[in-house]
């Protein structure tokens, strides 16, 4: 039977001539294949143009709203390249839609079956292209007649739309809920929740009508983008450089400022996106994850909620409540609470709403109240909700709960409001939070090893000092920690001599006039020991500049003396409250390495040099740390003029400059009388500790009067330079047992050797090893009484972190010697006492960090 060819979209079927059923059927199916192909390229140029041209649907927790967006039109050249990528990724479907139909329908010719199989693919692709082109240019065309102008006619039918979607989902979000919460909530939290609603409804529909101006968006590497001011938002760019850059955001930085990723822009702007592991990022991560412990400390107790900021590591939040107590069986039923609003994906929402209603909205809170009276004195300031949880708070946050994927509660502990011991006690809860559990599970093997290196319990084990309740805060230093405690003086000491530092003594106790005039008494008298003296206030030192500057006003100076180097180890006081002690690293009696430098100006770089390259000696050689440098610069309620500030800063900047090691900047974090540098080093365990500090003072010579006669013997004022390498001695202490988790480096450690007789017969001869050493000035020790065997004595003495042990037989005696081993039981051999001696005095002398590494002994 003769065949003839009916093409319909590139698609051959098999039609016998008189069929005229079969035609229609294959004119029918060939016609409808057509009308997809069509729909599709349809349906994406609308999509595509509703998306990039700036109208698009955006969810929000109680329903949907519209509004433009400004994303680059899709035929501008930025972005054209991009969209005809992705319409020809859309040929994909074509191939398996064709596929289909040459299996579905057996009547096709199977002679050259491959290849008008193709014909059919690219047919169906042309029509899908040719709709999509058309509809896209229809679209664009109607887009440039009406221009920006939004007519009455949108204006309404955009309202319209909002209003019928908002109604067809306003519902209530998600909330998880657990056993573990109080079941109903505190009457508080709805009610909160309802004053917000009508806040934030009112705030969208005046953000919706904010006329929205063309932007550029800059980032750091020079790329800008276009935008749109009040509809774009710093997650729209970070989604358009990288999917998974917006997927891994913590926060933006705008214009140098923390901006929330959702927040939109106000105008032209830098942009900035950081990841978790920017310090910033990880403190709003931190600031966002004490929300969540918040929110499941109402939920679990009802309790008030006062504080909850980020520190160091982690956060904390306080809370009020007359009748709980948090102890460690709740940490568990906390933290289901906190998984609840983590699965929640709770967004957190910023609003700024006015001083009136914000006390209506915290009524109910007296610490809210209190904060809103005596902190806030604007007529308005933001609140941020997560969930039920709403709370005063400058922000910025993490999108939504839904990133802070893993989450402990560490601790908790009795605190005072705003720390002042005669307020109202609060519960803190502790916690530490990560984006990904894997960090969390890192973390807690850190704060094992952390555990068994944390010098309250090595300096128990090992005798070094203890504390009591007799004298809170004050260390009592047993022989060995006395020896720790005079090595690190010895060793600052020596290095003055070669500095030309000179070591003073002051008096620990002054009248409160002489805090008066540096301006002490008005930033630190609360946290002074003060003693009433024949009617008179005096107060024990907390530190010793003041000190210092009378004793440079109490004799006349020349130009050319200058510098003057003052040198104190005088003890200190401070009055730190009881539930803020801990161990060495907070205490209220302590002694610094504390030097304070009078000089001219044009000597200011040369001695900040000097400062920077002693505490580099100190840091990176002898003890091995790595450090960091900040320049912090001038706070809110500096004393003095800018001019000088200005000037203080610049002398400070080239100096670092001139150092030569990376530095960064940390704005208004400077002392109130001057710019410093900041010095953070890091330890074994990667944790960074603040210890060292160069200050710059222009104001204690001004308060005091100093100066000195130049060369035309007219007065001039001294500049006055505050440093410190080791800071407190006390802190530094508990740095270096941790760090070294108690072994200590030879030229420090207590127990530098122990020698162990291998017989009753040489123990004579071990005495007098013993006494040899010990009489060089080495800490030695032979215990001629021991009932154990050699081989446990030996064991012991490793235990205790002798750096060496000097076991000594019958052979050693013969031969003046003694058979070197170390606390790693790498065996040495035999080493003459005289060898011995000078190796020793080089550890000493060299500061020696590994002694026992076979290449240093």
């Amino acid at each position: 039977m003769p065949l003839k060819r009916v093409t319909f979209s590139g698609r051959l079927y098999r039609h016998e001539e008189d069929e005229d059923s079969s035609f229609r059927s294959s004119v029918i199916r060939g016609l409808f294949f057509m009308g997809i192909d069509i729909a599709i390229g349809l349906a994406v140029a609308i999509a595509f143009f509703f998306t990039f041209s700036g109208y698009l649907i955006h969810p929000v927790e109680h329903g949907f709203y519209c509004n433009d967006l400004a994303i680059s039109n899709p035929l501008k050249p930025n972005t054209i390249s991009t969209i005809h990528l992705l319409v020809m990724t859309l040929a994909v479907p074509f191939f398996l839609i064709a596929l289909l139909e040459l299996l579905l329908f057996r009547e096709v010719e199977t002679t050259n079956r491959t290849g008008k199989f193709f014909v059919s693919v690219t047919m169906r692709y042309l029509e899908f292209v040719v709709a999509y082109t058309t509809m896209t240019f229809l679209l664009e065309t109607a887009k440039c007649a009406f221009g920006r102008v939004k007519t009455l006619a949108f204006r309404v039918l955009r309202s319209s739309f909002r209003a019928m979607a908002t109604a067809a989902v306003e519902v209530a979000p998600k909330v998880t809920t657990c056993k573990s919460e109080l079941a109903p909530w505190p009457e508080f939290i709805q009610e909160r929740i309802d004053l917000f609603d009508k806040l934030m409804a009112k705030h969208r529909e005046e953000l919706a009508n904010k006329i929205a101006e063309p932007i550029k968006i800059t980032l750091p590497d020079g790329k800008e983008f276009d935008g749109e001011s009040w509809r774009t938002t710093p997650i729209q760019i970070a989604e358009k450089i990288s999917r998974g850059l917006a997927d891994t955001a913590v926060i933006a930085k705008v214009n140098d400022e923390l901006w929330d990723l959702d927040r939109p822009f106000e105008g032209n702007a830098t942009l900035k996106i950081l990841k978790f592991d920017d310090d910033e990022a990880k403190q709003v991560f931190w600031h966002s994850s004490a929300h969540i412990l918040g929110e499941a400390m109402e939920r679990f107790c009802g309790g008030h909620l006062c504080y909850g900021p980020p520190i160091s590591e982690g956060f904390y939040y306080d809370m009020h409540h007359e009748g709980k107590n948090v102890s460690p069986e709740d940490f568990p039923k906390i933290e289901e609470i906190a998984k609840c609003a983590v699965k929640d994906k709770q967004t957190f929402e910023r609003l700024e709403v006015s001083k009136e209603d914000l006390l209506e909205m915290f009524k109910y809170n007296q610490f809210k109240v209190r904060i809103l009276n005596e902190k806030v004195k604007t007529p308005t300031t933001t609140v941020y909700r997560c969930g039920p949880l709403i709370d005063l708070c400058r922000g910025p946050h993490v999108r939504h709960t839904g990133k802070i994927k893993a989450m402990q509660v560490t601790k908790a502990s009795s605190s005072y409001w705003e720390g002042k011991s005669d307020a109202e006690t609060l519960q803190r809860v502790y916690g530490i939070s990560f984006p990904d559990s894997k960090q969390l599970k890192e973390w807690q093997k850190f704060q094992e090893e952390a555990a068994k290196r944390d010098h309250r319990k090595i300096g128990r084990d090992q005798d070094l000092f203890f504390f009591h309740g007799l004298s809170p805060g004050s260390a009592f230093w047993y022989p060995k920690g006395a020896h720790i405690y005079n090595k690190l003086t010895d060793f600052i000491k020596k290095e003055y001599r070669k500095r030309g530092f000179s070591e003073v003594i002051t008096p620990n106790m002054y009248n409160s006039k002489l805090w008066e005039t540096s301006g002490h008494w008005q930033h630190y008298s609360d946290d002074m020991f003060k003693v009433d003296v024949e009617k008179e206030v005096f107060g024990l030192k907390p530190m010793n500049c003041p000190g210092h500057c009378l004793m440079f006003a109490h004799q006349p100076h020349t130009h050319n003396e200058l510098p003057f180097r003052f040198a104190d180890f005088g003890v200190l006081h401070r009055n730190e409250f009881s539930g803020a002690l801990s161990g060495l690293t907070r205490v209220r009696r302590f002694q610094q390495d504390d030097a304070h430098i009078f000089c001219r100006d044009d000597q200011i770089i040369d001695e900040i040099q000097g400062c920077l390259e002693f505490l580099k000696f100190a840091y990176n050689e002898v003890f091995g740390f790595t450090f960091k440098l900040n320049l912090s610069t001038r706070p809110e309620g500096f004393l003095g003029e800018i001019a000088t500030w200005d000037f203080a800063e610049e002398q400070l900047k080239e100096a670092l400059d001139r150092f030569g090691q990376p530095w960064e900047l940390n704005p208004g974090d400077g002392a109130f009388y001057g710019p410093k540098i900041d010095i953070t080093i890091q330890d074994a365990l990667k944790r960074n500790h603040q210890c060292a500090t160069i200050q710059l003072d222009f104001q204690l010579p001004i308060r005091f009067d100093l100066h000195y006669f130049d060369a035309n013997n007219e007065k001039k004022r001294p500049v006055m330079i505050h440093r410190a390498v080791l800071g407190s001695l006390e802190r530094m202490t508990a740095i270096l047992t941790e760090n070294f988790a108690g072994k200590w480096p030879f030229w420090l450690s207590p127990r530098q050797a122990k020698i162990i007789s291998v017989h009753e017969s040489v123990k004579g001869y071990a005495q007098q090893v013993q006494k040899r050493l010990f009489d060089a000035g080495f800490e030695v020790e032979f215990d001629a009484d021991s009932p154990d065997t050699m081989n446990k004595q030996v064991r012991n003495a490793q235990l205790a972190q002798f750096n060496f042990i000097l076991v000594v037989g019958q052979k050693e005696k013969e031969n003046g010697t003694v058979n070197v081993r170390t606390r790693d039981n790498q065996v040495r051999g035999e080493v003459s006492v005289d060898d011995l001696l000078v190796k020793f005095r080089r550890f000493n002398d060299e500061y020696t960090k590994d002694t026992e590494n076979v290449a240093d002994f």
